[in-house]
């Protein structure tokens, strides 16, 4: 009798079905539209339970059959792009090539060979034209020119024309008769190798090369035989000249200084006095040379220093002559407050520069569609990726090896994997690994090098054609050095700027420089990923994709977008990783000079979408707690720092952590980190 009971209860006297009973809002609003039939099923209190383990049973097959998509708010809540206005600005162009050839000069015959060697050209290219002749002279010179135009031989070429034509013929014993500072430890490579082709005839003469990562005691031993022609970076140099007793420059004839502003910026500008006061102190008179692409206050204050009575060449300026004193440029970079907001740099001829306005949360994907449509589907491109950090550039590395080349543990292989060869460069690397990636690069016909700055200045990479900066520089100097890694010496190239939609100023700026951005539309980068089938959005009884529909690109790129992101949080480390490499974003975005802050400034930025252009889901809320590679700032203790001193035991395990946190290494004693410790309490 029972089950009759219940069935009376639950029927309405009039035998009609059972009313509704109100359930969860969440069982309710899962399906919106409920038919009569539907109500009908569910006659019995014991059915009750049952649709919504069905309906969560269903809803999971559904969502295994279909790819599961986190971030469908991709394309929305995003700032709007606005029109850049500018005005079109005529650039500034120098003649790279010229038609005197080498047979003009009075070289010896064995120099235009070794030349031949560097370069196929015959031809003087326009800063060796007005330089060489110069500097045969025995005259100090200032040399202003574009990068990739031949500053290398402007001066290679008359130190070894000089050096070989000496009465006396040199000795290896003598010791330096040349001196060559560069900023950084590729483009100190990269000279060495210009300067023993030059010398392959002249074999009494000894090239050699000094930098840091390298074995102290393998450089003394090559400087206790003896080198002729020195190139080294002034860090090490320095260390050479306090530490090693067998370096003297008492035969040294000439200082060339190579990408001077740079070697300012780096800031050796103090190591670049120590090097001067040991020439001065021990040399004779010399032949003084300074080199840049870029003009700035340092590199004028410097040729007050170092050079005597010197030449201004600037190839640029050909109206007003190419050889002018340089005391009329001194008094031009006195009357400006500012010398280099009102510069203007001289671009290669056969280089387009565009520049692409993406919002924060649709960096990354952008940046992925711009290496596969150049380097999968058009192939034959060399690409060099610029960032703002070490951190940047290894996140990076990871994540685009994994992802675009089917590097994923849930991927099948594909046949695209091969035409990507990612490699990177930063000065976070060991100094084997960096050179060995740097003569991998040069070889290689195809490739995309993710790097910092480290690779902006002076180096000749052949054949790039794209660089991409996804992080802007912080000068127009600096754009200028990044741009210069292509359209070398005549040939053709391409560069893009990534920015931001509040960031739009930064071309007006360029602009002032007399410098000419093009625009390409996002929405045309992104298109490209309806070429690659692995970011299709498979649904059932779909048709194959034709033409670039704007609904289905945007599902594309969600779909590339949720494989960034499920590979950052497939463990603990890739999430630390990315955490990390947008701190380290964050650090550099703050560093932009005050010049710029109405363009970069640290407020514009919408933390939750630039963490999505770092594949995280979310804004991480610890970013303080990560500490980075570069940064150096003191920040103030962490909770976390409590439990830590209560687990140490006894003082002198309290020192050394104290001691490791806070001091700068160069303190021994207990007592001056315990006093270190009392200074700090009231900041």
């Amino acid at each position: 009798k029972q089950p009759s009971t219940l069935k009376r209860k639950l029927q309405s006297p009039h035998g009609n079905p059972p009313l509704k009973c109100k359930c969860k809002p969440s069982i309710n609003t899962f399906k919106k539209c409920a038919t009569e039939a539907d109500i009908k099923e569910k006659g019995s209190s014991s059915q009750k339970c049952r649709p919504k383990k069905q309906l969560t049973d269903k809803q999971n097959e559904s969502q295994r059959s279909k790819p599961f998509i986190k971030t469908s708010s991709l394309f929305r809540n995003n700032p709007e792009i606005p029109e850049i206005h500018r005005k079109a600005v005529q650039q500034v162009q120098e003649n790279v090539f010229t038609t005197e050839s080498f047979s003009q000069l009075d070289l010896h015959p064995h120099l235009v060979s070794g030349r031949k060697a560097v370069c196929l050209e015959t031809c003087f290219f326009g800063v060796q034209k007005q330089t060489i002749p110069v500097l045969l002279q025995g005259k100090d010179a200032l040399v202003r020119s574009q990068t990739g135009s031949g500053k290398t031989l402007a001066y290679g070429i008359p130190l070894v024309q000089s050096l070989q034509g000496m009465k006396s013929k040199i000795q290896r014993s003598d010791g330096p008769y040349a001196l060559i500072l560069v900023p950084t430890r590729e483009l100190a490579l990269q000279s060495f190798d210009t300067m023993q082709k030059l010398l392959k005839p002249f074999t009494w003469i000894v090239p050699g090369v000094l930098m840091g990562g390298e074995k102290r005691k393998s450089e003394k031993a090559r400087l206790r035989k003896g080198i002729n022609i020195l190139i080294s970076t002034p860090g090490r140099l320095v260390d050479h000249i306090k530490s090693t007793e067998c370096i003297h420059f008492r035969r040294t004839q000439w200082l060339i200084i190579d990408e001077a502003d740079r070697i300012l910026d780096l800031g050796f500008e103090k190591d670049v006095a120590v090097i001067l006061n040991a020439l001065n102190a021990e040399g004779e008179t010399r032949q003084n040379v300074l080199l840049s692409a870029t003009l700035t206050e340092g590199v004028t204050r410097l040729a007050d220093i170092s050079l005597n009575d010197p030449i201004s060449i600037s190839v640029a300026d050909e109206i007003q002559k190419a050889l002018k004193p340089a005391s009329q440029l001194d008094r031009q970079a006195s009357s400006s407050s500012n010398c280099t907001e009102q510069e203007n740099f001289a671009v290669p001829e056969k280089l387009k520069q565009y520049v692409i306005m993406v919002p924060s949360k649709l960096r990354l994907v952008t940046l992925a569609a711009f290496i596969l449509e150049k380097c999968k589907f058009e192939k034959h491109h060399k690409m060099i990726i610029f960032f703002s950090s070490c951190e940047q550039v290894e996140f990076h590395y990871e994540l685009l090896l994994k992802v675009l080349s089917g590097g994923l543990e849930s991927e099948q292989p594909t046949v695209s994997s091969v035409h990507f060869q990612f490699l990177r460069l930063h000065g976070n690397m060991e100094q084997e690994e960096r050179t060995e990636v740097f003569q991998e690069f040069l070889k290689s016909k195809t490739g995309i090098l993710l790097c910092t700055d480290v690779a902006a200045r002076g180096l000749d990479l052949p054949q790039v054609t794209w660089i991409i900066q996804y992080n802007a520089p912080a000068s127009s100097a600096e754009y200028i050095h990044r741009i210069g890694r292509t359209a070398r010496i005549g040939c053709h190239g391409n560069s893009l700027l990534v920015l931001a939609p509040s960031e739009a100023e930064y071309v007006s700026l360029l602009a002032s420089h007399k410098i000419n951005v093009s625009e390409i539309k996002m929405e045309k980068v992104l298109s490209s990923l309806m070429k690659d089938d692995r970011f299709k959005l498979n649904r059932p009884g779909s048709k194959k994709s034709c033409g670039t529909n704007p609904q289905e690109v945007r599902e594309r790129a969600t779909v590339l977008q949720t494989k960034f992101e499920n590979y950052v949080h497939s463990s603990e480390g890739t999430v630390r990783w990315a955490k990390k490499a947008l701190q380290s974003f964050l650090c550099a975005y703050t560093t932009y000079p005050r010049s710029l802050k109405h363009i970069f400034h640290i407020k514009s930025l919408h933390l939750g979408h630039v963490a999505k252009s770092f594949g995280l889901r979310d804004a991480p809320q610890n970013l303080t707690a990560l500490p980075t590679a570069g940064s150096k700032k003191k920040t103030k203790p962490r909770p976390k720092r409590s439990d830590l001193l209560k687990k140490t035991h006894g003082k002198r395990r309290l020192a050394e952590i104290l001691r490791s946190e806070y001091s700068s290494g160069m303190d021994t004693g207990v007592s001056k980190v315990k006093k270190k410790k009392k200074q700090r309490k009231p900041g």
